[in-house]
Order: structure tokens, then sequence, then C-alpha cells
């Protein structure tokens, strides 16, 4: 059982998960040996945990398995379905324990109550998000909203994060293409920091910094990598990160998962156009994208905006960065926004 421990100097919460060491790893497999196993391709649903939740292939007709380097998916063996959700089978967080918190001198634990599934978002190997039909990134935000609201029903759960990491820089040990959902029984630290900068904001300036942020920039047009009518995608003003983008609704909710479903083929739209974009210029980066949203058990606000953050892995987080909480940025957002905009290639 996994256990959740309190930093007293910080106040901030660790999750201890020994199992999930145990986890298999792609990227550790000898290169040319073709010894990888894919469990989430078709043919090998066995290997999972049951599906939570499916969607059936179109006709009943499932995209045929890639027979790709690094997989073992069956040749010519079709799914039945075009996405799954599944437990994660080495989680980091269980919904079996509670969350009474046991004292022990000076610190602080409970169980590793929560949620970790998995969001295997397409049933052929080698189909990364920014390779997919806008209607299929479409189903996986859909199925994100719908994950979110069932999870939530439990009252132990606080705070439930939505996120991707893609590559092995970014902490993928699977190469086909999936996303995570953790839910937890308190809200992380960071998201605490953020929705009190964005509370301090409307107390002293009256109005939502997110929404502020999407006039200035949908009027500047500096940092705009995609808009439509909907949603704008930018590189934000402070960017922490080299080629750091931030997509964020037009109109104002604090809740990712009380958007209207029918504007997920938008916001897909944008999230294909700005993958495609660090595709082309920065030949297919590692990043970790991550829906910011309100915690799942309090009311719409004012002050908050919901949005997603992608973070390319240009660099390491170094001494400095970790020593200070400062970070370095060697990309301007400005020249970050031409070189995605014009397609160039950039010189690493």
């Amino acid at each position: 059982m996994p256990e959740i421990r309190k930093d007293p100097v910080f106040g901030r919460w660790v999750i201890i998960a020994s199992e999930r060491s145990l986890r298999p790893n792609q990227f550790r497999e000898v290169a040319g040996k073709n010894a990888y196993h894919c469990p989430f391709c078709p043919g090998n649903e066995a290997e999972t945990p049951p599906s939570i939740y499916t969607l059936s292939a179109e006709n009943g007709e499932g995209a045929k398995a890639q027979r790709n380097k690094g997989t073992k998916a069956r040749k010519g063996k079709n799914a039945n379905w075009r996405l799954r959700v599944v437990r994660n089978k080495y989680p980091a967080l269980q919904p079996e324990g509670d969350t009474i918190n046991r004292v022990e001198g000076i610190y602080d634990r409970m169980d590793g109550m929560g949620f970790h599934e998995v969001v295997i978002e397409t049933p052929v190997h080698s189909r990364q998000m920014e390779d997919m039909e806008v209607s299929g990134i479409a189903d996986i935000l859909k199925t994100y909203i719908l994950r979110v609201n069932e999870i939530k029903k439990d009252h132990r759960i606080k705070y439930v994060m939505v996120f991707k990491n893609h590559g092995a820089s970014a902490g993928a040990s699977i190469s086909h293409s999936h996303s995570q959902i953790i839910a937890m029984p308190m809200t992380p630290i960071r998201v605490v920091q953020e929705i009190t900068g964005s509370e301090n904001y409307r107390r002293d300036r009256g109005s939502c910094v997110f929404c502020d942020i999407v006039r200035e920039e949908a009027g500047s047009k500096k940092r705009v990598l995609e808009e439509n009518e909907n949603f704008l995608a930018l590189t934000p003003y402070a960017s922490r990160f080299s080629f750091e983008l931030w997509i964020l609704p037009k109109k104002h909710l604090s809740h990712f998962e009380n958007a209207d479903a029918a504007l997920m083929p938008d916001l897909a739209g944008i999230i294909k156009g700005v993958l495609g974009k660090l595709k082309r210029s920065l030949a297919g980066p590692s990043y970790n994208l991550i829906v910011h949203t309100m915690p799942v058990q309090d009311p719409e606000v004012g002050h908050y905006h919901w949005h997603i953050e992608i973070m390319p892995k240009m660099s390491m987080v170094a001494g400095f960065e970790w020593g200070t909480g400062f970070y370095i940025n060697t990309v301007s957002p400005e020249d970050a926004a031409k070189i995605l905009n014009t397609g160039k290639k950039y010189k690493f």
C-alpha cells in the first residue's frame, strides 16, 4: 500500500510508492534486441487491469495493430476499441485505505489513498497525439472530463490531475501513446500556490489573471501560436522553460471537468496544431502536458481559470533552479513563438 507523508518544513505531501519501481520500462531495453512487449497494443488486453471505460472502434472495426519495432502485438490483429481506460497496474495511489492523519512524533502520514488510471489513447502503437485526427484527440479530452466527474463522486478525493508524459526524458516508460489520471485526497502545494496567486491578483486588480492574459495576448499577437473562437495557445510571457506552451479557454471557467464537451474538437485542433509545431521545429521532443484546474470539491470561482500547460524537455532543471525556485530560460517566449510559427528548425 502506498503511503503519503508530509514534509514538516514546506507542508508539501510526498507519495512513497515502492511498487512503482517494478513497472516495466521500454526505454531500458537493450537497443537492437527488439525485446519489448507492449501491454497497450491490441491482443495484449489481458496484460492490463480490466477496462474501466472503453470507446468501441467505429463500425465494429478496430484499427489494425502495427507490427512496429519494439512491440510484439500480433500481426494483423484488429482491435475492437479505439480508446481504453484502465487502472494503473503499478499505482502511485490506491482506492483502498482511508484519509486518517496519523501522527508520529513531529511527522504526519496517511494511507496512499486515491485513484491512478491510464488512458490508452489509440490501438496503434506508433500513432502519437500529434498524428491523430482531431476527432480522436477530442475523444481523449471528453474521456478526461467523464473520468474526472466520475472520480470526484468519491468525496475523499480533493484534487484530480490529468497529465501526459511523452518520451523517456519526460518520464514515460512506454512509448505507446497514453496519458494518466491521478486523484488524491489533498490539493498539491503547487496548485495551492497558483490559486493563491490568482486570488491575490483578483483582489488587487478586480479581474481574473488568466482572462487578462487571454485579452493581452490575443491583442498583441506577439506570443500567440494557435487561436480559434474558443481557445488560445501561446508562449507565456514569463516562460520557465524554452518553448513552454499554454492553452487557455477564452471563456472563464475554473473547473476543467465542467467544460462543455461540445467544445473539445476546438481544443483538440489547438493541441494538434501546437504539438505539430513542436515536432516540426524541435524534432519531436519529449514533453509533459498537464491540465491545471481547481480542486474538484470546490465551487466555481471567479479568480481561477483552468488551462493546459505543455513543457518540452529541452534542458535539465539544475542546481540553481532547485536551490532558488528561479528558472533560467535560454529561448525567449517571443523567439519561441517566431520559430514555432515559421516552422524553422531550432538548432540545439
